[in-house]
């Protein structure tokens, strides 16, 4: 029960000096700060130009769903990289359980690429 007590002190300082440490820089950065409008800074930023339509535009789904494939595609490549470095240390069931999760990967890849969710007109 003291270990207990001990440890969660710990944490309760730690959690007290980062709460006090964020609040004064976030203070000195209002503070010390240069408030200096213009028109420019304060001018709607589109590529150098200015906007055309209302920013509230509906986009098309396929963009959603290229973007979500891509995040998807994009993780899953990242769990390659410890199996590369770890492969020789792995036993016979890791090596089939991360074939199976290739197989699997490249199941959703032909569905997605089947479905037209790749093309973009």
């Amino acid at each position: 029960m003291n270990f207990f007590y001990i440890e969660s002190s710990k944490l309760g300082i730690l959690l007290l000096f980062s709460i006090f440490l964020s609040a004064i820089i976030l203070f000195l950065s209002f503070r010390l700060s240069v408030f200096n409008p213009d028109v420019e800074k304060l001018s709607a930023y589109e590529c150098g130009f200015d906007p055309y339509e209302d920013a509230r535009n509906v986009f098309d789904v396929r963009f959603y769903l290229v973007a979500i494939l891509f995040i998807i595609f994009d993780l899953e490549a990242v769990y390659f990289f410890p199996w590369v470095i770890s492969l020789s240390f792995l036993s016979l069931q890791s090596f089939w359980g991360i074939l199976d999760f290739i197989f699997e990967l490249v199941i959703g890849f032909l569905y997605a690429w089947e479905v037209g969710a790749l093309e973009w007109e």
